[in-house]
């Protein structure tokens, strides 16, 4: 039997079995981790608004929301205050998938909890809802306050743009292939047109030891052809180059890099990750980037994060200083989009102090060796 003096709610989510009870009129802070593969998610719990405090591990000016959009890999610290009438309150977790898919309303919600009360239910936003998803992310500003400001790289010395695409693998010769127009089943996808392969052995083995044949140093800080990106792209090749591409940068190097959708495939959404590093999203829109969008990126309080939000069909801005020399994954989060080749390596090369080098392997690290094959 609940106790009415300590007022509580049952909080429920996917389909564990899962209860939270909380006193009511207290304030709780939850870690909401996405640590899921394949699906961005939208969240939210009944009746309760959310206050967005943290992203990424990094503090954010407080956004009240009735929802949060999450995509794997992020993390956000939310406060939740139990102001509503004793009972049970789901939270959900409801997918997000903005490609050509039928549309979808169903929610996941919770398996069991341990309160004689029907739980009270939440609907949360449309399956395809590219709008809503936007809607949250563009309102993220970091906290920027005197003991936690915001470092914008403001003197950009490397300027990347890259476009991210769906492609289709060409049949190899003599076969033939089951997808469109005699292409393979799986899909490519790629950066700039590249489809990562990996290599043989560690990128980071072979570029601490100068081993060479293991990658090319030629990604391009382009894509190799302008067109209209989000546009009628049915009459374009749509073959990726595979191959082990790196993008090498100097040490303290104020980077911008431009994602930018493309239309080829089935276009959607791809939250971008890059290993290494957090970094400021200054600027984020629909359709093709233009020269004229610099003017409206927040160079102020930008979100500090690791992962951004590429909009289907559209464009994403970030700015980070490259201080931290190593060899750094930078990929689709979306994790059959990165084993398909959606990936791409950055080399920050070393400064020229001390402290500004690649830590050595440790003494009992395994020796690296090339296949003969």
């Amino acid at each position: 039997m609940v106790n009415q003096e300590t007022a509580t709610h049952a909080l429920t989510y996917l389909r564990l079995a899962y209860n939270k009870t909380v006193v009511r009129g207290k304030t709780y802070l939850f870690q909401i981790i996405h640590s899921g593969m394949n699906e961005e998610m939208f969240f939210g719990i009944a009746t309760h608004n959310l206050t967005v405090v943290g992203m990424d591990g990094a503090y954010q000016k407080p956004l009240n929301t009735n929802y949060l959009m999450i995509t794997p890999d992020q993390t956000m610290d939310i406060l939740v205050t139990a102001n509503q009438n004793p009972g049970c309150y789901y939270m959900v977790f409801s997918p997000f998938v903005d490609t050509n898919a039928p549309s979808n309303k169903n929610v996941t919600r919770g398996g069991s909890y341990n309160h004689s009360e029907t739980p009270v239910l939440i609907e949360l936003l449309g399956f395809t809802n590219k709008s809503d998803a936007g809607n949250f992310t563009i309102q993220l500003r970091s906290l920027n306050s005197k003991e936690h400001p915001s470092k914008v790289p403001t003197k950009i010395t490397r300027n990347i743009t890259i476009a991210v695409s769906v492609n289709q693998q060409p049949c190899p010769a003599n076969k033939t292939c089951l997808g469109p127009g005699n292409t393979t089943m799986h899909s490519a996808r790629s950066l700039n047109n590249i489809s990562f392969s990996a290599p043989s052995i560690s990128i980071l083995q072979a570029y601490y030891n100068n081993i060479n044949g293991v990658y090319n140093r030629t990604f391009p800080d382009q894509p190799p052809t302008l067109f209209d990106f989000t546009g009628n792209v049915s009459a374009l090749g749509e073959a990726a180059n595979v191959t082990t591409e790196v993008l090498k940068i100097d040490y303290n190097d104020e980077v911008e890099i431009r994602f930018q959708g493309t239309n080829f495939g089935a276009a959607e959404n791809h939250p971008m990750h890059l290993h290494g590093y957090s970094f400021y999203v200054v600027g984020m829109g629909d359709g093709n980037f233009s020269e004229t969008d610099i003017s409206k990126y927040n160079t102020v309080n930008p979100p500090y994060v690791n992962t951004v939000r590429l909009p289907k069909n559209g464009w994403a801005a970030i700015r980070f200083k490259a201080d931290n020399p190593g060899v750094w994954f930078m990929h689709c989060h979306l994790e059959r989009h990165s084993s398909w080749g959606m990936d791409a390596v950055l080399i920050v090369r070393d400064g020229k102090k001390k402290h500004q080098k690649v830590r050595p392997p440790p003494k009992d690290m395994p020796p690296c060796s090339v296949s003969s094959s």
